[in-house]
């Protein structure tokens, strides 16, 4: 039988998933602990148990989202990019600005192999916000490992804009080429 200790987090995680499942946006850890009266960490261990139970919540920089399978007519590209650190508001911006939503961002690591990381930027807002959290972090770029050199998986409303999105970021020198 069930302890009280287990049935609060059970019922805490059916509120957590209630609560990502109804937002139009990423949720962070910390308002989550809030609204749940538990630390962050709870949160986190919370959220790995739900992925485990194979509940498709995502964590995104700018926190943590409900993403169920639904059919899209949406298309997605990865696009191969080089530029520096300095770059990387103009690159996300260019993407977003014409029309792009920013999935994630991946490198091929020598030893660890491809490694990705979810952004999930939609607007000028959201990558405002994802670049003063780098910022005010001091975290390095996944790209800083590579020289550079990284993926974006890009998602748009037709292959037209991706088009444009790619032509954009080479007019800008930040489309890599071999």
């Amino acid at each position: 039988m069930p302890s009280d200790r287990q049935k609060s987090g059970e019922a805490r995680r059916e509120k957590i998933l209630q609560t990502l499942s109804q937002s139009a946006g990423p949720i962070t850890g910390r308002s989550l602990a809030s609204e749940m009266n538990v630390s962050r960490q709870v949160i986190v261990s919370d959220i790995n148990l739900l992925k485990a139970k194979n509940e498709p919540i995502l964590a995104t920089s700018q926190g943590y989202l409900y993403m169920p399978a639904h059919p899209t007519s949406r298309v997605s590209r990865y696009i191969v990019c080089k530029h520096t650190p300095e770059q990387t508001e103009e690159e996300l911006m260019l993407i977003v600005e014409n029309g792009g939503m920013v999935k994630n961002v991946v490198i091929e690591h020598p030893v660890y192999g491809e490694m990705t990381a979810s952004l999930m930027l939609h607007n000028p807002t959201e990558v405002k916000r994802f670049i003063d959290q780098l910022a005010s972090s001091e975290s390095a770029l996944l790209s800083a490992l590579t020289d550079g050199i990284h993926m974006h998986e890009v998602e748009a409303e037709h292959t037209a804009v991706l088009d444009r999105i790619e032509e954009a970021l080479d007019q800008a020198g930040i489309l890599y080429k071999d």
